[in-house]
Parts: C-alpha cells; sequence; structure tokens
C-alpha cells in the first residue's frame, strides 16, 4: 500500500546574501533542508501572529503516511513483540 503524496507548491523567496547564508547554516546545523528551515520558519510566524501554537498533530502531518511499503501488520502485537526481544536480550546478558 503506498502512501498518498502530499502536495507541496513552489514559492520563490528572494533573499539576500546573508539571509540565505543563516538559512544555509541553520539547514546544516539542524540537518534538515533548506525547505524545511523555511515552513519551520513560517509556521513558528503563524504561532505569533495568532497567539495559539499549533497541535502536535499539525507539527508532524507532513510526515505522517510518508513511509511507503511497510508491512501493515507493524502494530500488531507490539507487547507480545517487545516482550519477545527482552526475553531474548536478557538470555544473552547471562
Amino acid at each position: 500500500m503506498r502512501a498518498e503524496q502530499k502536495h507541496h507548491t513552489t514559492i520563490s523567496v528572494r533573499l539576500n546574501r546573508d539571509e540565505e547564508r543563516l538559512v544555509r547554516r541553520v539547514a546544516r546545523r539542524r540537518k534538515i533542508t533548506v525547505s524545511d528551515v523555511v515552513r519551520h520558519a513560517v509556521r513558528q510566524l503563524a504561532e505569533n501572529e495568532t497567539g495559539t501554537p499549533l497541535r502536535p498533530y499539525d507539527q508532524i502531518a507532513d510526515l505522517i503516511g510518508s513511509v511507503a511499503d511497510l508491512p501493515a501488520d507493524l502494530s500488531e502485537r507490539t507487547g507480545e513483540r517487545f516482550a519477545q526481544i527482552a526475553r531474548e536480550k536478557a538470555g544473552r546478558r547471562k
């Protein structure tokens, strides 16, 4: 099952050299894309304007469904699987 692709719009923004360097530096330091830096800045500006922080869901909404081709049953029987892994690790420590 493939995750539905989220539509993105391209917006051109003119930055002076110092602004560009700043955005690229933040992206490198956070190990994210320049686009992610700009999206984050826009979200922060929107929160400051409205005075209402985005819900945690809204902050990660672009990540939900972004992984494709994984088994459909990953969340089934997780407690049992975790207990099995813990038992195996405990057995190796002895």
